[in-house]
């Protein structure tokens, strides 16, 4: 099957880029004797292999920060931090070349991904359609039914206009909404030991989706339910009931908090046990979303194989707004339009018309997570940013107590104050200078 690549429109349309951060050129004027290339090489040679540090990046938001920043920036024990800047430089054919810049990034350092496992999903999920044959697509009709143990079936979706669920519908809730529900039955569709083979095929050894996001055993999670495709009242495909043979690579403990609440609310002075949960390293989330943008910087072996329809439909809804939907209608109280754009959620904000962010987000368990494309094509400014942060002052696991609002989305907006506001400053030293970035 032929993939097509429809990246979204570029926000530049002129690109004389200076490639090179301030800080970079700032270092020029005092180390006169160190060729500009062998500087460069200094400063990526500063990124060791177990945490990755940009050495300009790190100081470029201890200058601009606030104090809300800098606080956060002085406890990364505390805070666990984790940031990737993703510089994006055009050269003269409007290519996007991705430079990733980093602040204290180790992918052995567990945090919970919690929704942002939801975009592999989803990408597996229109991967495996095209497996099924032609008479099955996004917008067939999907009909779950149960087979073991904790499963339930869904043969309507009152959401929808047909009034039946489809993977078509799936992904727009995942993206509007971050829909739980939705997810559960894609991973359904693709099943527990295809899922991370195929993740793992493609060169991302260290993901792990091992759970539906609803309360289940181990063993339950292995089992997934038996799926029907209908089309006008007839069956086209038929998936039966599937069990995970798949062995996975629990040798490392990875402990969170001081103590927590079990499933019974019971408070438990330990740690709370994530060995076996999903896991997903933001380098990892990182490269995903750059294969869905930007399918062409990124390896072949490392991308899914979409089409161009499968584009088309996760470009709409990964930046749309729940205000801008009919099917499913939003109560947009509840589901403001920055509802998950983590950048803009602090305070409920309004979203400037022409940026566009196409992301994916998770919250859980006092970890705040996202990975975004910012597109503002009102000042031709585009790049990538991607963060964590754990906010929980209490050390208390499961007990709904953390600082989101007072610290986690706040920390969001300023990072991403700051790369705007440098990347415009490049955008207009790049107009001054007529540099542009060629590879």
């Amino acid at each position: 099957m032929k993939s097509i690549y429809s990246p979204p429109v570029s926000a530049r349309t002129k690109n004389n880029h200076n490639s090179l951060p301030d800080s970079l050129l700032h270092l020029t004027r005092t180390v006169l004797l160190l060729p500009l290339l062998m500087l460069v090489t200094l400063l990526f040679n500063n990124q060791v292999r177990a945490q990755k540090n940009t050495t300009w990046l790190l100081e470029l938001f201890k200058l601009k920060g606030n104090s809300l920043l800098q606080n956060i920036l002085s406890q990364p024990d505390s805070f666990q931090y984790q940031i990737i800047y993703t510089q994006i430089n055009r050269d003269k054919k409007n290519q996007p070349h991705c430079t990733n810049f980093f602040v204290n990034v180790d992918r052995s350092r567990y945090f919970n991904p919690a929704s942002t496992v939801k975009l592999p999903t989803v990408l597996a999920a229109l991967e495996k359609i095209h497996t099924l044959g032609n008479k099955v697509d996004a917008n067939t009709p999907m009909l779950t039914d149960s087979a073991y143990s904790g499963q339930t079936r869904v043969w309507s979706d009152t959401s929808s206009a047909s009034g039946l669920p489809s993977v078509n519908q799936y992904v727009k809730k995942i993206f509007l909404v971050s829909d739980n529900d939705a997810y559960n039955r894609l991973y359904e569709l693709v099943g527990q030991q295809s899922l991370n083979e195929m993740l793992w095929q493609k060169g991302y050894p260290d993901v792990r989706i091992t759970r539906r996001f609803v309360p289940m055993s181990e063993e339950e999670n292995r089992h997934t339910n038996p799926i029907r495709f209908i089309r006008n009242g007839s069956l086209v495909y038929e998936q039966p009931a599937a069990s995970s043979k798949i062995i996975f690579d629990f040798s490392r403990p990875c402990m969170v908090g001081r103590a927590h609440h079990d499933r019974n609310d019971s408070l438990i002075f330990s740690p709370m046990d994530f060995t076996k949960h999903n896991n997903l390293p933001l380098e990892d989330l990182q490269l995903l979303l750059q294969s869905v943008i930007f399918p062409a910087s990124v390896p072949a072996s490392k991308r899914f194989r979409l089409t161009q329809e499968d584009y088309t439909l996760l470009y709409h809804y990964m930046q749309a707004y729940p205000s801008e939907s009919v099917h499913p209608s939003y109560d947009t109280t509840a589901y403001f339009d920055s509802y998950t754009k983590f950048f803009y959620k602090a305070g409920k904000q309004k979203i400037p018309p022409g940026i566009r962010i196409y992301n994916k987000p998770g919250w859980s368990y006092g970890f705040l997570t996202d990975a975004a494309y910012v597109n503002d094509t009102h000042n031709g400014i585009e790049f990538m940013l991607s963060a964590v942060i754990y906010v929980n002052a209490d050390g208390v696991v499961n007990d709904d107590k953390y600082e989101y609002d007072e610290i986690g989305y706040p920390f969001f907006n300023e990072i991403y104050r700051i790369i705007y506001e440098f990347e415009k400053r490049r955008k207009e030293q790049s107009f001054h200078t007529g540099k542009r970035f060629s590879k």
